[in-house]
């Protein structure tokens, strides 16, 4: 094979000769090399999707001897981020003796337990579905991938006859079969008929290709999925417009972000009718290309064609009947216009699951759409967290891509809904659910947390990260957000956090800060006021200013961040909570504390108020009450300490100390303390409580609650 790097148009070349020298004669290390290559182009694969394999001798550890040994990728892996561990590694000639007792294609599944007496490396993976049709195949080095252009041959109505013709006859053509013992058995069938193939589409499913080294399965892989691709483009347009052209016009980027926004919490509240979603919305080009064209209602209901897709994406999506400019501000007649087409979603739903249901198969899983598009304006998505949303519209991306493709070179087919049903209620697929851990307490949960980029809500949004929830961060400056969203990045990964500058005074700041929420994952459940300043003057010295100040950003902030809450909350109409961090200050008297004092006592009454006029819509007020929260706060790097010590004839340094012995506990509290009795609201106990104030503060006797 002599292709160059820059031939390549359509994937990226990505071998580095270098590196993989240092790995010469480590053909386990070569394969996460060339997978994590792999993995690194979402053209060739989609996230957690497609396998890879070497094979290789080994010291078997029972007779000494050398044994041919594969390593495939295991269970629930995903080719960019493979490791070793992430690896099964099998005797070959045992899984090859399985054939030997194998019954048919009405026991198949039986042989996945089996694959356990084949394994090599008692701390690898397990085993994937895909392991027989890497082990069937003689070859050194092998990878199945789900590239969109090889799909859309593999999906297109005369795909075999194309794959023939454009390959000459190198690649085989396997039709449609569910992944498992059977295909692995197809697989060798196919090669056995057509002696020096270098490849095998499988039909409306993927590819296969393979080589000698890893470097040659590489090049080979590169090679069949660049001409797909130069094939798809020397054909769009040929037989008319793509997707026979457009019916309407996208609106312009901020209307769209705008419609967006409005909507998005107001399908969240649909999607979420058995359990709390997180969103993703995408205006992606290649998506607005589909949603806005003549074949939308055509293609749409047909569904998706690779397992791989309608797995993440269910069988097909829910297309919106709405214009680009709907008045979306009628909340009430928004949700009458669109719950007709919920229902009709859900019935078709079930009527795809009970016409296709078998004696034996698992319940029938939440009837909601994952996908929802919405013409002219993008794409929604809605699951159980952030990341499987943000994948399935990724999917469903891959998928416009395949339907692109299918329909400028023939015409696209799906799966029939059978196969498709017996992929999604597979019973292995249902065990491996059912292995999945129990979700966390905040899992679907979305929270807004003011002044969220240090200290207390800082502290706050982690926890409630660590507990399942997203969360927007937010602060007045900028630099210190960004490096409270690099810190969140790097612990928690790039699907757990938005970030949104914010001042609570500003109406415009909040209303994108909501928007960002909206926009990010699909609305907010959660919100906690918590952004804050404290000044400390005796009265002479207070000014109009300082009165001002604390007024609008403690009070005024407040209200106008619930006040937005709420509205969204509404629009979801799954109820919610709104936090706030007040201060027991808002009940003890002391020097130098009018203005900040009765500001928090203002708060805490408000707090009260917004709890007895939400309640009727399921959202929870409840108070945090803390005291002397030093660590890492805004307010103690300020005038703040220097005024409290003042007050009680102390120093700076001496006032952390003073603050704990002054407690009945004599406990320093710390941003963690707080963060935890938030959680204690949210967490799922206390989901009938509203109105209530919970001290943190290591027991200040003048601040009990009476």
């Amino acid at each position: 094979m002599t292709t160059k790097a820059t031939e390549f148009k359509h994937v990226s070349y990505l071998w580095d000769d270098a590196k993989a020298a240092e790995m010469a004669g480590d053909e386990v290390a070569l394969l996460i090399y060339r997978s994590n290559l792999l993995g690194a182009d979402l053209r060739l694969t989609n996230y957690g999707g497609g396998n890879t394999s070497c094979k290789a001798m080994a010291k078997d550890p029972l007779t000494g001897k050398e044994s041919e040994i594969m390593w495939v990728k295991g269970s629930g892996g995903d080719l960019g981020t493979l490791k070793k561990s992430g690896l099964a590694a099998l005797y070959v000639d045992r899984l090859r003796d399985l054939k030997n007792i194998y019954r048919g294609l009405d026991h198949e599944d039986e042989m996945v337990e089996l694959f356990n007496h084949c394994i090599y490396d008692l701390n690898s993976k397990a085993p994937s579905i895909d392991t027989p049709l890497h082990g069937f195949l003689p070859f050194k080095h092998i990878d199945h991938l789900h590239p969109d252009a090889a799909i859309a041959i593999a999906a297109a109505a005369d795909g075999e006859q194309i794959t023939k013709e454009l390959f000459n006859g190198t690649i085989g053509w396997v039709k449609w079969q569910k992944p498992g013992f059977e295909l692995g058995l197809m697989l060798r069938q196919c090669l056995d008929e057509n002696p020096g193939i270098r490849g095998i589409m499988l039909g409306s499913h993927g590819l296969f290709t393979w080589g000698d080294t890893a470097f040659e399965s590489y090049i080979n892989t590169l090679e069949v999925i660049e001409k797909c691709a130069e094939y798809l483009e020397a054909n769009y347009g040929k037989k008319g417009p793509v997707f026979a052209g457009q019916k309407i016009q996208s609106a312009e980027k901020a209307q769209r972000e705008k419609q967006a926004a409005a909507i998005a919490p107001v399908l969240r509240g649909f999607c979420s009718s058995e359990r709390h979603m997180v969103g993703h919305f995408t205006d992606d080009s290649r998506v607005l290309e589909f949603i806005n064209s003549n074949d939308l209602d055509r293609l749409a209901p047909l569904g998706t064609s690779c397992p791989d897709h309608f797995l993440r994406t269910k069988i097909s999506p829910l297309v919106l009947k709405l214009d680009v400019n709907e008045d979306l501000s009628d909340v009430k007649a928004l949700k009458e216009k669109l719950a007709p087409e919920f229902e009709a979603y859900r019935k078709m739903y079930a009527e795809y699951y009970n016409s296709c249901k078998h004696d034996n198969s698992p319940a029938m899983r939440d009837a909601n759409p994952v996908i929802i598009l919405y013409p002219g304006i993008g794409m929604f998505s809605f699951s159980k967290d952030k990341q499987t949303a943000r994948v399935a519209a990724e999917f469903y991306t891959n998928a416009i891509n395949v339907m692109k493709g299918a329909e400028a070179i023939s015409s696209y087919t799906s799966l029939p809904r059978q196969e498709a049903f017996n992929i999604e209620y597979w019973l292995l697929e249902e065990a491996k659910l059912q292995r999945m851990p129990k979700p966390k307490p905040l899992s679907g949960k979305i929270a807004l947390v003011t002044g969220s980029a240090g200290g207390i809500g800082k502290a706050i949004a982690r926890k409630f990260v660590e507990e399942g929830a997203v969360v927007i961060l937010n602060d007045m400056n900028a630099e210190r957000l960004q490096s409270a969203g690099d810190e969140f990045n790097s612990k928690y990964g790039k699907d757990s956090y938005a970030t949104a500058i914010l001042n609570v005074t500003s109406a415009a700041d909040i209303e994108s800060a909501f928007n960002t929420a909206a926009l990010a994952f699909g609305g907010v459940d959660i919100v906690v006021n918590n952004a804050g300043l404290s000044i400390s003057k005796t009265i002479a010295d207070h000014t109009e200013q300082d009165w001002d100040l604390l007024y609008d950003v403690l009070v005024k902030g407040q209200f106008l961040v619930t006040q937005a809450a709420a509205a969204v909350m509404q629009k979801q109409d799954k109820g919610g909570d709104v936090l706030n961090i007040v201060s027991k200050n808002a009940l003890v008297s002391g020097p130098n504390n009018a203005g900040y004092g009765s500001a928090k006592a203002a708060q805490l009454h408000l707090s009260r108020l917004n709890a007895a006029e939400l309640g009727a819509d399921g959202i929870r007020v409840n108070v945090v009450n803390p005291d002397a929260v030093i660590s890492d706060s805004n307010i103690w790097a300020g005038g703040w300490a220097e005024g409290r010590a003042k007050a009680y004839g102390i120093t700076v340094a001496e006032l952390p100390a003073y603050y704990a012995k002054r407690t009945l506990l004599n406990e320093i509290i710390l941003p963690d303390d707080i963060a935890n009795a938030c959680f204690a609201f949210v967490g799922g106990l206390l989901s009938k409580s509203t109105g209530n104030v919970l001290n943190v503060d290591g027991g200040v006797a003048t601040a009990f609650v009476r």
